[in-house]
């Protein structure tokens, strides 16, 4: 977890994240990407308010620190520091009032009984189609190929931000044609289904794993980028270039619904 401390944190973000940092609430959490100039998602953070006028960002630990060192490049004269937070707090998934948010506790705090364990917590996110970014895939997935423009991740009507020329372009003027999308194996897949993976599906589609939760039946449920459309039988056409960096393992797996509408 990176923490963003001090009188200029808050404007500091709001020119660095594609959401808008002045709307968080501390019960309620907010995504966010950080992008390159050219649209492509470094890393998805959860925000939540902190304490001294600061914002926690919550990432995969993996991430922190290739983070902060590019967010420090950009700070200045702005009086903001970024701090790893990971060993002093703990992020946790607490189910309330049938529905879910994330809270911070001290590191050495004792778990609750309303507190979601991470591997369920991990299995959720999935259902519902929220994308993540390791270390596998950052810089891999302009924003709207992860869906941040469906699940409130991208706040459109605020200022710049990194990457925001592009995105805004994508989102008003283009179609996206490559999409995150929701997927389960329909058996044990023979293949290791870790982010950043090429595969071809079933219906010839290339794709590439966002991320993966294995059911307690042994399939696989997971996220993929893959071309909206699904290539002409006739053809045999695979779509889709996610094999550039890796041989592409064939998956035989079935799609699931998403519980947001993608973009025509």
């Amino acid at each position: 977890m990176l923490t963003a401390r001090g009188p200029h944190a808050l404007t500091f973000l709001q020119g660095q994240l594609s959401q808008d940092v002045t709307r968080l609430a501390a019960d309620r959490p907010r995504l966010a990407g950080y992008h390159t100039p050219q649209g492509r998602v470094i890393a998805v953070l959860r925000l939540l308010p902190a304490a001294d006028e600061g914002v926690h960002c919550i990432l995969p630990r993996e991430l922190v620190a290739p983070l902060a060192a590019m967010l420090r490049k950009f700070i200045l004269r702005a009086k903001v520091t970024l701090a790893d937070d990971s060993e002093a707090l703990r992020v946790v998934g607490i189910a309330r009032d049938a529905q879910r948010t994330l809270a911070l506790e001290p590191a050495g705090a004792a778990p609750a009984a309303t507190d979601i364990p991470r591997a369920a917590w991990h299995a959720l996110d999935i259902a519902a189609g929220l994308p993540q970014v390791y270390a596998a895939t950052s810089g891999e997935f302009v924003a709207q190929m992860l869906n941040l423009d469906c699940v409130d991740g991208i706040a459109f009507d605020k200022g710049c931000y990194t990457g925001q020329e592009i995105i805004a372009r994508a989102h008003y003027r283009g179609r996206v044609k490559r999409r995150m999308q929701r997927f389960v194996t329909r058996g044990a897949p023979g293949a290791v289904l870790a982010p950043g993976v090429a595969a071809v599906l079933a219906d010839g589609r290339a794709c590439q794993i966002v991320d993966a939760a294995p059911l307690a039946d042994g399939r696989i449920e997971f996220l993929a980028v893959a071309p909206r459309a699904v290539p002409s039988r006739d053809t045999g056409e695979v779509t889709g270039n996610a094999t550039a960096q890796q041989p592409a393992a064939m998956l035989d797996a079935e799609a699931l619904p998403l519980p947001y509408a993608l973009p025509d």
